[in-house]
């Protein structure tokens, strides 16, 4: 049941209306049932690893917390007499009991994503089992590094454990972010989801506005620009460079479009609920550097990635001891950037491989990490540089050479993930600067799939698209926070009619320009997949 469907909108209101018609305290429940009922709908055959990463995560969660709270009376009840040394050497017996149970609980939900969504291809090379056998479940990345973190959470004493296993089930569960994320933290969601909720009708317009912009995206954009691009990706050889790079560029556009669309439905749903869910996307093609792009893209892994792998290697003693010895032979700068070397190299491939298992996502996140890498290493050669030729690097010419930089970098990092392997991407790349050969750039971007209508549609939606992200930028450069409700806000401070109109307008080129193709399924997102 993708979002885009009909069935998914019925869904949704019933959802809706069940929820604002039980009592306030009840209306978890509701949410719960209707969960599990989407999860059975969608993905019927694997609910049971669903079910299973909920239970071990509940109860291995209830141990740790179980630990935290007898450690805690002991030491209110005997911090006064104990020493330094007792002190410490209790945290210490707390820790290492704390971690045997973290230990058992991410083998086990982690075991069961490798198997499922990385190890079946080679047990069926070795005969052990057909691969039909094992599905991959709905959300299965999502929901494994949602509950990592809430076991890790509770391992570094920042919150407290669930009691209550049918509330948990419903933060794993919740069923607008299943799909494709956002990955809330339990402080984040857990306690919007377990209280009820009034009904509020400024919840229902604004959830209403997330909802249609992120269909405008989709269905009008991120589905049209897919069909040239999969025209190129699957046949490049027959094209010049400048088309397959057009296509990594449409890629760049259409993965964006797809994906921060079905957060934005699937953030509107929880909004209409009174529940907001975290951001996760703030303008990323709006970065100056790949590092900053990162920053913005797909945030809540970037920064599930950067709190539970990046900064516990990259403050680990270990690492810093290392990178001390190592600065007599490679220098100051490198020994000093040492562990943060080590740690992005080591976030990156976990974002290359949380996408899948073949090998060309892995490059894909070696891609990232090693400009990310170069870029620190090389900076006090740039400011030289920067120094000698004059270069103001704080105007504005300077910034918007960043963001083009930015941007290309980026599009040529989509060949990887996007490509049917690791050697056809590179291919495309390095074909990119070979000679043209084949049809003119003119003559092939109007054969690709798309009518003349089509382009300008598209050009114009993403014309719409792009100068509400710059009123938004804008914003959040002058005021801060993340920009992202101010042209709602906006919206809503006019008077009804023109809202009203222009949500209308909204719903009817929804409806009127959408991708609705025979044949072509609207409704599979992109992160669906993963």
């Amino acid at each position: 049941m993708a979002f885009t469907s009909i069935n998914f909108l019925i869904f949704a209101l019933a959802a809706m209306i069940l929820y604002y018609c039980v009592p306030l305290n009840w209306r978890w429940l509701v949410l719960l049932v209707a969960s599990y009922a989407f999860y059975l709908i969608s993905s019927p055959k694997t609910f049971v690893f669903i079910l299973a990463t909920t239970i071990v995560t509940f109860f291995g969660g209830k141990q740790i917390g179980a630990y935290n709270s007898t450690y805690k009376a002991y030491m209110d009840e005997h911090k006064k007499e104990l020493s330094s040394q007792e002190r410490k050497a209790a945290k210490a017996a707390n820790q290492k009991k704390k971690r045997k149970i973290v230990a058992i609980v991410l083998i086990i939900d982690f075991g069961i994503l490798a198997v499922l969504k990385y190890f079946r291809y080679y047990l069926q090379a070795m005969g052990l089992f057909d691969t039909g056998m094992l599905l991959i479940p709905l959300g299965i990345s999502f929901y494994t590094f949602q509950s990592a973190a809430y076991i890790i959470d509770l391992y570094r004493s920042k919150m407290d454990a669930d009691t209550n296993i049918a509330k948990f089930a419903l933060f794993t569960s919740f069923f607008p972010q299943i799909i494709q994320g956002p990955i809330p933290r339990h402080n984040e969601l857990a306690k919007q989801l377990y209280e009820g909720h009034r009904f509020e009708f400024n919840n229902l317009t604004s959830g209403a506005q997330l909802f249609l912009w992120g269909f405008f995206k989709k269905l009008i954009i991120a589905d049209r620009i897919a069909i040239p691009c999969a025209q190129i990706f699957d046949n490049y050889t027959d094209y010049s460079g400048g088309i397959v790079f057009a296509s990594f560029v449409f890629y760049t556009i259409q993965i964006y479009a797809d994906f921060s669309g079905g957060i934005d439905i699937a953030r509107g749903v929880a909004k209409c609920l009174g529940i907001n869910m975290p951001l996760n996307f703030m303008r990323p093609y709006f970065a100056e550097s790949l590092s900053e792009f990162w920053r913005r893209w797909h945030m809540s892994l970037s920064f599930w990635c950067r709190d539970y792998i990046f900064y516990p290697i990259a403050i680990s003693k270990f690492f810093g001891r290392l990178g001390t010895s190592l600065r007599k032979t490679l220098g100051n700068h490198v020994g000093q950037l040492f562990p943060v070397i080590v740690a992005q190299f080591a976030t990156f491939i976990t974002i290359g491989i949380w996408h899948g298992a073949e090998f060309k996502y892995v490059a894909y996140g070696l891609y990232n990490g090693t400009i990310i890498v170069l870029g620190l290493l090389l900076e006090p050669l740039f400011v030289k540089w920067a120094e000698k030729l004059h270069i103001n690097r704080r105007s504005n010419g300077w910034k918007y050479f960043g963001i083009v930089r930015t941007f290309v970098i980026v599009s040529f990092g989509r060949a990887f993930p996007k490509a049917a392997s690791f050697s056809v991407a590179v291919s495309m790349i390095i074909s990119v600067f070979r000679p043209g050969h084949g049809p003119s750039f003119a003559d092939a971007i109007m054969d690709i799939g798309m009518s003349d209508i089509d382009y300008m549609i598209l050009i114009g939606a993403c014309i719409v698209w792009f100068l509400i992200s710059l009123y938004e930028e804008k914003y959040f450069k002058k005021n801060g926070g993340d920009g992202t409700e101010s042209f709602r806000e906006m919206l809503g401070n006019k008077p009804a009619t023109l809202r009203w109109t222009i949500l209308l307008l909204g719903f009817a080129a929804v409806l009127a320009l959408g991708v609705y193709g025979p044949g072509y399924d609207a409704s599979a997102f992109i992160y669906r997949g993963f």
